[in-house]
C-alpha cells in the first residue's frame, strides 16, 4: 500500500505543476518556464542529497547517457509546456501517452528485445487511440497537438534512457544530474527570452520546480517498496488530476472523442507494461 500511495502521490504532484505552466504561459516565454522547472528542481533537490544521502551516492559511470538523458526531458517538458499553451491539459496529456508505445517501437531496436505479435496489436491500437484524439481531415491538426505527440516520443525514450541506467546509478544522483543539464541549457538561453516576472509569477515558477521535485521524489521512494513494472499502470492516473485542474481552473473539459481516445491509449498502454511484466518474470 506504501509504494501505491506514494506513486499516487506522485501523480497528483505532477499535474499541479503542468496547471502553474499552463497559466504561466500567458504572460512568460515558454523557455522561461522550462528554465524555472529545472532551476527551482536543482535548488531543491542538492541540499537533500547533500544533507540526507551524500554517503550513499557516487558519481555515474554512464556520464554520456545521464546526460543524453537530461536533454530528452528537457526537450520534452519545453514541447509539453507548448501545447499546453495552447491546447488543452488533458488531450496534451492524453497525445502524449504513446510514450509506452515508443518505447514497444523503438526497444527492439535500443534494448534488443524481442516485441511479440500481441504487443504489437497493442502499439497499432494505441496508434488508433491518438488518432481517434486528433481525428485528422475531420478536426484542423495544429502545431500544439504535433508537440504533445512529439512530448510523448522523446519521453518514449527518455524511459528506454532511463532502463538503462536504472540499475548502476542512485536514482536521486540521475534526478539531480537530469536537472541540472536543463538548469545549465536553460540559463544560457534565458539572456534571449527573459521576461522580468512580477512577484506572484516567482512564486508559480518556484511552484513548477517544487512540484517537480516532490513529484518525482515520490516516485523514487514508491519504487523502493514495489517493482516499476507493477506500479506502472498507476501512472494512468495523472489524466484524472490533469482533467480535474484544466476543468476547475481553465474551464477545459474534455469531449467525447478525447475520452474515447484516451481509454484505447490506456487500455494498449496497460496491455503492453502487463505483457512486459510476464515476459520479465517467465
Amino acid at each position: 500500500m506504501k509504494a501505491i500511495f506514494l506513486n499516487l502521490s506522485a501523480w497528483i504532484m505532477l499535474p499541479i505543476m503542468d496547471g502553474f505552466a499552463k497559466y504561466l504561459s500567458s504572460s512568460i516565454p515558454i523557455l522561461q518556464i522550462t528554465w524555472s522547472r529545472y532551476f527551482f528542481t536543482v535548488l531543491i533537490t542538492f541540499p537533500i542529497m547533500f544533507f540526507f544521502f551524500r554517503k550513499n551516492i557516487k558519481w555515474t559511470n554512464h556520464p554520456k547517457l545521464q546526460v543524453i538523458r537530461g536533454l530528452l526531458l528537457f526537450f520534452a517538458n519545453i514541447l509539453f509546456f507548448y501545447s499546453i499553451s495552447i491546447i488543452s491539459l488533458a488531450k496534451a496529456l492524453t497525445l502524449a501517452f504513446i510514450a509506452p508505445l515508443v518505447v514497444t517501437i523503438l526497444s527492439p531496436i535500443l534494448l534488443n528485445e524481442k516485441v511479440g505479435f500481441r504487443r504489437w496489436a497493442a502499439v497499432i491500437t494505441g496508434f488508433i487511440g491518438s488518432l481517434i484524439v486528433l481525428r485528422p481531415g475531420f478536426v484542423e491538426i495544429n502545431l500544439a497537438s504535433i508537440a504533445a505527440l512529439g512530448t510523448g516520443f522523446l519521453y518514449g525514450i527518455y524511459l528506454i534512457v532511463t532502463r538503462k541506467l536504472h540499475n548502476s546509478d542512485h536514482p536521486l544522483l540521475t534526478l539531480l544530474l537530469t536537472g541540472l543539464v536543463g538548469a545549465v541549457i536553460g540559463s544560457i538561453i534565458m539572456p534571449a527570452v527573459w521576461v522580468q516576472p512580477t512577484f506572484t509569477e516567482w512564486y508559480m515558477m518556484f511552484a513548477i520546480g517544487f512540484f517537480a521535485s516532490v513529484g518525482h521524489l515520490f516516485l523514487i521512494l514508491s519504487l523502493k517498496f514495489a517493482d516499476a513494472s507493477k506500479l506502472a499502470p498507476f501512472g494512468y492516473f495523472e489524466i484524472i488530476t490533469n482533467i480535474i485542474i484544466g476543468y476547475y481552473f481553465f474551464n477545459h473539459l474534455p469531449d467525447n472523442w478525447t475520452f474515447f481516445g484516451l481509454f484505447v491509449i490506456i487500455l494498449s498502454g496497460i496491455y503492453i507494461l502487463r505483457r512486459e511484466a510476464l515476459n520479465k518474470f517467465n
